[in-house]
């Protein structure tokens, strides 16, 4: 910690001191340079840090295009004019940001034992002409998946050599900035899929500027940090924030207290011991300029809920509005709901909007709140069901964040990376790509159909939803997550089943939790052919993918209308499973009759089920849409009879079954229940081969 004091007041005392202005050296390739940004002189992040640095510093730009740290490689920086010219300046301050180039084929596969050797004979290079100088390396900027040859090694070998550029960094005792996580959600900012535009490059000479003076604009916290928030119980406390380097930071709430020094990239964190479940706690974090207090602070359980419409879809316009809205004061449930600047209807967007979605500014500023009738009624209804029956059951605070987005399809809700390595297609051209549905790309080109920019961002846009919804979620603890999405991927059963596998990794892998909870819904009823199938699949999907569960909606759909009413039973579904799985009320019944095996006998098909105790029809009548087939797969429709926890089905019609099918429409008036009266889902079996 007294490095970082030492370091920080060395800059100072040198500009107090000396009259001469402290020399940087801005030392790369053509993303140094400026190459593409109009008016560079301007607008390259070696001008645009002069003038954030100003008059007692000197900015020399020493960006060389093309040029290779390696010294073996297609155009050696140390064999360039900008290198000699570098040397001549003798910067106080150097800052590296080489290896872009080193990704070519011609490059990084055949020299890259020489690249920690040839970087630290550039430092020792420029540690010749001054020998006080300071190193700042650079972490790489970002390359898109446009680039040409992203797949076939780019992607890999950016990758591997940020990672040596950290080792050499740390080895040396040299300060390293990050020039690719701040770039990354931004693919807008680099047209040609390389070179940042001017502002990529004003996101650059920030980072740059921070790096030199440690102002990083003082004591900050997310907005997820506000009064009335709820901390998640029965864990660690881990508060982190952003302060000036060199900064202390103390945090206090009830007892405990604890400081730490802010390090040279501005970040700061501190870990506190599980708070005991209660409210009105008082969390304070203070430096010596500024002190932040958030009061009225619970502890209990977090959940996130998301999704498209029906997960957004309000209180005040579901089926038990009326009975449930005057009745929402309850103030052991938080709500903190970020609520769209601009909804994706069915309009053209203004140009001012298209400018703010492209900086990731789709959500509009929220705080937490505490649950009364006029917030709970535009609040998510399923997600006010959920959170009601959980604190009802549990009798601890629960904090609901929505962020549901209406239309939005799977793949605007998993990080870059993960895309970027399991499922790059999706990337390419989006609005043109026939693994996003047809109704997603019509929509989206509505709303950004005023904007001239070929990069236009959109919240239907892969990755858009995490880089805006989550990533503001970051190091915010929570229990686990509800998910109502689906319609906007049901056209694509195939490509739906990966996605969906590639979100629960992703949601885990940002919360470091492996195991972190993900109930779904199933889709509901609705007149559309590939429902049935979708349905099916997601039932699948519960099996295959760890520590998640499904809802069955079906019984609750509505023929013509995707926005079903009836969002109480569906809430109090999650829940169900919540407190099954995950709090361990196992005398609770999650689920309704969920296809388990079937053995097929002479002309008889028996179904078998997990949760299948008290099996009955919903209205007292006999079973429906239970369906049989031979090997032609004509299916028709069956006789049934409850046999215990199974159904003997059959068909005159069918004398060598080997299909069974149950609620196998689009819109389905199936009706088998258990004994909580919880529906069973759609499922389609067919007889093992021997």
């Amino acid at each position: 910690m007294k490095k970082i004091f030492i370091i920080v007041f060395a800059q100072i005392f040198s500009l107090n001191i000396f009259a001469k202005p402290v020399k940087v050296a801005c030392v790369g390739n053509s993303i140094t340079y400026g190459m593409t940004i109009e008016n560079r002189e301007e607008f390259s992040y070696p001008s645009q840090l002069q003038r954030l640095l100003g008059s007692d510093y000197e900015v020399g730009n020493f960006g060389k295009s093309g040029a290779t740290l390696l010294y073996k490689g297609h155009r050696p920086y140390v064999e360039q004019e900008e290198f000699r010219k570098a040397m001549d300046f003798a910067g106080d301050i150097v800052v590296v940001h080489l290896g872009t180039n080193d990704t070519d084929p011609r490059n990084w596969p055949n020299y890259r034992d020489e690249f920690i050797g040839n970087y630290r004979a550039l430092m020792d290079s420029f540690r010749m002409v001054n020998p006080k100088c300071k190193f700042i390396l650079a972490r790489l900027s970002p390359i898109s998946h446009r680039h040409s040859r992203f797949e076939s090694g780019t992607r890999d070998w950016l990758a591997q050599i940020q990672a040596t550029v950290e080792t050499i960094a740390k080895s040396v005792g040299a300060q390293l900035i990050d020039f690719h996580a701040p770039l990354y959600p931004f693919p807008n900012f680099f047209p040609d899929g390389l070179h940042p535009n001017a502002d990529g490059a004003a996101v650059l000479a920030k980072t740059v500027y921070e790096s030199i003076t440690g102002d990083f604009g003082g004591l900050q916290m997310s907005e997820i940090y506000s009064d009335n928030m709820v901390l998640q119980r029965n864990s660690k406390l881990v508060i982190k924030g952003k302060a000036n380097a060199g900064e202390k930071v103390s945090v206090s709430i009830d007892k405990q207290k604890k400081s730490v020094v802010t390090s040279t990239s501005g970040e700061w964190q501190v870990e506190l011991q599980p708070l005991e479940v209660g409210e009105n706690y008082t969390l304070k974090i203070a430096t010596k300029n500024k002190e932040i207090e958030y009061k009225n602070v619970a502890v209990g359980e977090v959940w996130l809920c998301s999704g498209q419409s029906n997960m957004e879809f309000h209180l005040n316009a579901c089926a038990t509005a009326a009975q449930d809205v005057p009745l929402a004061t309850n103030n052991k449930i938080r709500l903190f709901d970020m609520q769209e600047n601009w909804r994706t209807d069915a309009i053209e967007w203004s140009v001012s909007a298209l400018d703010s979605l492209n900086r990731l500014l789709h959500y509009a500023p929220s705080k937490w709140e505490m649950c009364s009738p006029e917030r709970a009624a535009t609040f998510s209804a399923v997600a006010y069901y959920f959170g009601r029956m959980l604190q009802d059951s549990l009798q601890v605070p629960i904090g609901l964040i929505c962020n549901a987005v209406g239309g939005s399809p799977t793949e605007a809700w998993i990080d870059r990376k993960t895309l970027e390595y399991d499922f790059p297609a999706i990337l390419r051209s989006w609005t043109e790509n026939d693994f996003v549905q047809h109704w997603v790309r019509e929509r989206a080109k509505l709303n950004i159909k005023k904007s001239t920019d070929k990069l236009q961002r959109h919240p239907y846009e892969p990755c858009y939803l995490f880089e805006a919804g989550i990533l503001p979620l970051k190091d915010f603890q929570i229990k686990g997550v509800v998910w109502y999405q689906g319609e906007s991927n049901a056209h694509n059963i195939e490509a739906h089943e990966k996605l969906f596998g590639l979100l629960t990794k992703s949601w885990r892998n940002f919360w470091n939790n492996e195991t972190l909870p993900f109930y779904f819904v199933q889709l509901s009823s609705l007149n559309r052919p590939s429902w049935p199938w979708f349905r099916d699949s997601q039932r699948c999907l519960m099996n295959e993918i760890p520590n998640t569960a499904m809802v069955v909606s079906s019984d609750k759909g509505d023929q013509w209308d995707v926005h079903p009413t009836q969002k109480r039973e569906v809430g109090e579904r999650l829940s169900l499973w919540a407190l099954n799985k995950t709090y361990g009320f196992y005398s609770v019944m999650p689920s309704g009759p969920l296809f388990k095996d079937v053995v097929f006998e002479k002309n008889y098909a028996f179904v078998s089920f997990d949760y299948a105790k008290g099996l009955k029809s919903s209205d007292g009548k006999a079973l429906r849409t239970f369906e049989i087939a031979g090997e032609d797969e004509i299916f028709y429709i069956a006789q049934t009879e409850i046999k215990g926890e199974k159904i003997k089905v059959w068909s005159k019609k069918v004398k060598k079954p080997k299909f069974v099918r149950y609620a196998w429409q689009p819109f389905t008036d199936a009706n088998l229940v258990n004994e909580a009266n919880l529906p069973a889902s759609t499922f389609r079996a067919e007889k093992k081969e021997d």
